[in-house]
Parts: structure tokens; sequence; C-alpha cells
């Protein structure tokens, strides 16, 4: 079983924790998660491998606890949207976030997890909290938007979420296998699209009564 050192009362994670984390993915990204070894990991957080251990016991550990806080800030991030602004617009600048402004590292490991997860459980464990985090931010955005009218009334909710997750799943895989992807253009088609699809995917309208 894998575990992670407590973090502090207030639930965040201490500086030890961080710096660690960071020095994973970077480790991770660079010789991949398989290859890399907890040794690598603690050289690259200027410690001990022994400190190592006192706060991850092992490179699993160390993935949940990389996802644990991907998951906590998308969280975080949803909290934030205003439900009387423009919520496509915010929508795309949250997503422009975490696709763009984030290293392609980020994707890389990305791409490693689920790999992962197709054979480990606890992985695709891992993987379903996180999309659960961004379903439920996604639902209560679009719930709002259609009430604001900003979407259609009839939006079929289900066609919607499953289009935007798949084009986000296609843009992290392009952005981890291609170097010379460029992802702002890739991010300016992915929300192109997603503006359009909200105005098409729509629900059957009910057969007319007849007389």
């Amino acid at each position: 079983m894998t575990s992670i050192a407590a973090p502090p009362p207030d639930g965040s994670l201490s500086e030890r924790h961080i710096r660690i984390l960071d020095a994973a993915e970077s480790v991770f990204a660079r010789a991949g998660f398989h290859a890399a070894t907890m040794h690598d990991v603690a050289v690259e957080a200027g410690m001990s491998p022994g400190n190592l251990y006192r706060y991850f016991a092992s490179k699993d550990a160390i993935i949940a606890g990389m996802a644990e806080r991907d998951r906590a800030q998308i969280a975080a991030d949803f909290t934030q949207l205003d439900p009387a602004g423009a919520v496509l617009d915010q929508l795309e600048d949250l997503g422009r976030r975490h696709m763009i402004q984030k290293p392609r590292e980020k994707a890389i490991i990305a791409l490693q997890i689920w790999a992962e997860a197709a054979r480990n459980p606890a992985m695709a464990s891992m993987c379903a909290d996180i999309d659960e985090t961004v379903i439920g931010g996604l639902v209560a955005a679009i719930s709002g938007a259609k009430a604001s009218g900003e979407l259609p009334a009839n939006l079929d909710d289900a066609r919607f979420l499953q289009a935007i997750f798949m084009m986000a799943d296609g843009f992290f895989c392009r952005r981890a296998v291609d170097p010379q992807f460029d992802a702002a253009a890739g991010a300016d088609t992915l929300f192109a699209a997603m503006r359009g699809l909200a105005q098409v995917l729509l629900l059957p309208e009910p057969d007319e009564a007849r007389p």
C-alpha cells in the first residue's frame, strides 16, 4: 500500500512535499516513470533518499501526490468561476491555464499515467477522481450558462461533455508526443470547436402533439 506523509492540519502540502513533487515531475518527464528511481527524485529534490522516504514511500505514492495536487487545483479553479460572468470565456481561460501555461512536461506525465491506468487499478482510480472533479465543475458551469441564456436550454450536456473530454485528451496526447506542437494554435482550434459544438449538440425536439 502506498502512503504519503501527513500534510499540515490545514490540508495544504508542506514546502518539502511541493519540492519533491516538482522534482518528481521533472524526473518522470525526462526519464519515464518506470525508468526513474527514488534516488533520481531525491537528487533532483536536493535531499537524501532516506529523507525522501519520510515523505513518500514509493514512486506510486509520489504519483498519487501529484494527481491529488492537480485534482485539488482544478477543484479550486472551478470555485473561482463567476456565475454572473461569461461562462464560456471563463472556461476557456481556465482551459488555457492548464493546457498552455503549464509546461509540456505535465502533458508527458499525464500520458504516462493514462497508459499505466490501463493496467493499474490504483492509477485508474486516480484518473477517475480527476475526471469526476472536472465533470462536476463543468456540469455546474453549464447549468449556470443555460440558466443565464448563454448556452441553449436544450444543449445535450452528456454529448457536449464527451466532446470536450475527447478534444482535451487528444490535445494533451499531441502535446506530449510532438515537441513541435503549437499549443496556442491548438487551443484556439479546440475552444472554437467547443463554442461551435455548444450550438449544435442539442437534445432532439419532442414530437409535436398530433390533433
